[in-house]
């Protein structure tokens, strides 16, 4: 049974930290997962705790325009990328499940893209793609938050990839996930609007985190957001915005 591992805020005391979830419980851990699995006493019913954004990264690495599907239906691409095409999140775009996306004054297109996170679980280097299994502490879903505007008007995607709110992670992380052939979902008021599977992907999971630790060190906790499929759509306040995973479940977050 794969292990499922939360960060969360107790609600009677506000009292925050990480735990394993089992069985609609949770069991407090010593520090986060990827510095080790030590379970302390005191097991949690869930509906007692807020649920927080269950990565706290040096660095979010994310990879653009890696599924096929995406590519055709884009209008800055009239071909597959030869290698990834890697840009950053800053840590402080994370927000967790049920928190609300805040549409800045500045862009007048925000969209949604649905994403498998891959957590790093200890320092990575120059790793060759048959050992990147090893170096992976669970899955989880994201929402790659863009202002399409800003995009394409600046660009380079810093300030449309990076804004506060941006980088919603959740519900939990999934250890042991078998991620080769995933569904993945973006739902839009209960509406399905992107749907694509992992299979699909020009690069896949352990040619991206090889790929990466030739540029960069990753390091315990950090996160990699592999691609969305097609179909990206405008969010509007109000908007009720879900990624969904096979596997993991499902990252729902609401747009101010």
């Amino acid at each position: 049974m794969n292990r499922i591992f939360v960060r969360c805020r107790l609600k009677a005391t506000g009292d925050s930290g990480y735990g394993l979830l089992m069985d609609k419980m949770i069991t407090p851990l010593a520090a986060p997962p990827w510095l080790g699995v030590e379970e302390l006493s005191g097991a949690i019913p869930i509906s007692e705790v807020d649920l927080l954004a269950p990565v706290e990264p040096s660095k979010i690495i994310c990879i653009g325009l890696n599924y096929h599907a995406h590519v055709k239906a884009s209008q800055s691409a009239d071909k597959a990328p030869e290698y990834p095409l890697m840009f950053l999140k800053p840590p402080s775009a994370i927000i967790g499940p049920g928190e609300a996306i805040v549409h800045p004054p500045q862009s007048e297109r925000v969209d949604y893209e649905a994403e498998l996170g891959v957590v790093i679980g200890k320092h990575v280097r120059n790793v060759p793609a048959e050992d990147v299994d090893s170096c992976i502490l669970g899955f989880t879903c994201v929402n790659d938050v863009t202002a399409r505007d800003l995009q394409k008007k600046d660009g380079q995607w810093s300030r449309a990839k990076g804004y506060d709110t941006f980088c919603p992670v959740g519900p939990w992380i999934v250890e042991g996930l078998d991620y080769g052939d995933l569904l993945i979902e973006g739902i839009q008021n209960d509406q399905v609007a992107q749907h694509g599977r992992t299979s699909q992907m020009i690069f896949d999971i352990p040619y991206l985190i090889s790929y990466i630790s030739t540029v960069m060190t990753l390091n315990p906790g950090d996160l990699v957001s592999t691609g969305t499929p097609a179909r990206i759509a405008p969010m509007k306040p109000g908007d009720t915005i879900a990624v969904r995973i096979e596997g993991i479940g499902t990252l729902e977050n609401r747009m101010a």
